[in-house]
């Protein structure tokens, strides 16, 4: 196998690798539908489901107001790219990281019984 044919089974398997990495960065997560919740899950279910809330506080009234940060993004990526010019070959990375963060919530009201009376997310 000659130079050329090498560089191009590696410039193959670095696009392969490239590919594998968006999946895994492009993986979904369950989507909960909370309104069907609303009267039947209790502040202790969501614990055991979600762990501790991040914020929690009780209002006057007896309710239980909790958030969860459930995704917290700093910007960064990954660009992996392959080159071919005549008899020469080249495969380039590079990763990029922005300032930017932002937090998704979900927040979830439990009345004076333990169970789900409102919720609202940010996302």
């Amino acid at each position: 196998m000659n130079s050329f044919g090498l560089l191009r089974r590696v410039g193959n398997l670095v696009s392969l690798l490239a590919l594998v990495l968006v999946m895994a960065g492009c993986s979904t997560t369950q989507k909960v539908d909370w309104n069907s919740r609303v009267g039947y899950y209790t502040y202790d279910q969501a614990i055991v489901e979600l762990g501790p809330p991040d914020k929690q506080a009780r209002l006057s009234d007896g309710q239980t107001v909790a958030e969860w940060i459930v995704r917290r993004s700093s910007g960064s990526g990954v660009t992996i790219g392959t080159g071919f010019y005549g008899g020469g070959a080249g495969v380039g990375v590079s990763q990029s990281v922005s300032p930017s963060y932002s937090e998704r919530s979900l927040k979830l009201i439990f009345d004076t019984d333990g169970r789900l009376s409102n919720w609202s997310k940010n996302y």
